[in-house]
C-alpha cells in the first residue's frame, strides 16, 4: 500500500487540483505531509515494533493507514486531504520498517536473504505499477478510488498478520528516542514550509522566513540531542563510515532529483500535452 501510495498520487495530482480547486502549494503539500512524517518517523516506527511487538506495531500501522487513506478518499478539500495524508505518513512510517523485520525474524539465515529479495522485488513492482494504476483509476473511476482501494488490502494484510505471523521481537527492549523524532519534525517541517511557501510569499516574508530559521535550529538540535541520547534513534557515529555517508549523500541528491521529476512531469503531460492519466502514468 504505501509503495503505490508513494508512486500513485503523483499522477492523479492535476486531477484532483482541478476537483478541490487547490493551490500550487497546496498540492505540493499533497505529497510532501505524507513523505514529512514517514521520513520523520520511520527510524521511532522500528523502534516502536523492536520494544512493543513487530506484529502488533506492523498492524497498528496498516490499520491507521486504511483508516488516513479512507479520509483521504472522502476529502471535501485540499486542507483535509493534507490533514489524511499526514497520519497516512504516520501509518506508514509504523508498517514499512515492521513488515521487513517481520521477515527477518520469520526466517532462517539459510532462507532470509532469499525471502528479503522477494519483498524488495514486490516492492519495486508495485511502486512501477503505481503510476499506471493512479492514472487508469483517474481517468476512468475517480482520483479517490486510489485511496478507498487501499481497505480491500489493508484487510487482507491484517487477516494474514494476525492469523498466521507470529509475533517477535528482540531480547533487550531497545530505548525510545522521542525528543529526535520531534525535532526530526520540527526540523524537516520547518524547512519544507519555507521552501513550498517562499515562491509565493519570497524569503523576505515573515513566515517563511521564521520557518526556515526554526526548521535549521530544530535540525542543529536534533543532531546534538542525537549525540548525547542513550538510545538515538539516529546514531551519529554510522556516518563516519564514509561508503555510508557518501551513499547517504548519493541517495538525497537522487531522491531529491526524482522527487521535483515526477511532481511536475505529470502537469506537464495532463495539462499542457493533452495525455489522458492512464498516458501520463505509463509514460
Amino acid at each position: 500500500m504505501a509503495f503505490i501510495d508513494a508512486t500513485a498520487v503523483n499522477v492523479i495530482l492535476p486531477v484532483l487540483q482541478n476537483d478541490l480547486r487547490a493551490t500550487v502549494a497546496e498540492v505540493q503539500w499533497v505529497i510532501e505531509a505524507y513523505q514529512l512524517f514517514l521520513a520523520a518517523l520511520i527510524l521511532l516506527g522500528g523502534a516502536l515494533g523492536d520494544r512493543f511487538g513487530r506484529r502488533r506495531v506492523f498492524a497498528a500501522g496498516v490499520f491507521i493507514f486504511a483508516v488516513a487513506s479512507a479520509a483521504c478518499g472522502f476529502a471535501p478539500s485540499a486542507v483535509f486531504l493534507i490533514g489524511a495524508r499526514a497520519v497516512q505518513g504516520i501509518g506508514g512510517a509504523l508498517l514499512t520498517p515492521g513488515s521487513l523485520a517481520l521477515i527477518a525474524g520469520a526466517y532462517e539465515d539459510t532462507e532470509r536473504g532469499a525471502a528479503i529479495g522477494s519483498w524488495s522485488a514486490f516492492s519495486a513492482l508495485t511502486s512501477a505499477a503505481g503510476p499506471v494504476l493512479g492514472g487508469w483509476l483517474a481517468q476512468h473511476l475517480s482520483w479517490r478510488a486510489i485511496f478507498f482501494l487501499n481497505a480491500p488490502i489493508a484487510a487482507a494484510v491484517l487477516a494474514i498478520c494476525l492469523l498466521r505471523v507470529k509475533e517477535s521481537r528482540p531480547a533487550q527492549k531497545p530505548g525510545l528516542d522521542p525528543g529526535g523524532a520531534l525535532l526530526a519534525t520540527l526540523g524537516l517541517g520547518g524547512i519544507t514550509y519555507g521552501l513550498i511557501e517562499s515562491p509565493q510569499r519570497g524569503f523576505a516574508a515573515a513566515a517563511v522566513a521564521g520557518s526556515l530559521v526554526a526548521g535549521a535550529i530544530a535540525s542543529l538540535a536534533f543532531i546534538v540531542v542525537e549525540s548525547r541520547a542513550r538510545a538515538p534513534m539516529l546514531p551519529l557515529d554510522i556516518f563516519r563510515s564514509r561508503a555510508f555517508a557518501g551513499a547517504n549523500l548519493l541517495t538525497l541528491f537522487l531522491y531529491g532529483a526524482l522527487g521535483g521529476f515526477f511532481f511536475f512531469l505529470p502537469f506537464d503531460l495532463i495539462q499542457l500535452r493533452g495525455y489522458s492519466p492512464t498516458q501520463a502514468g505509463a509514460a
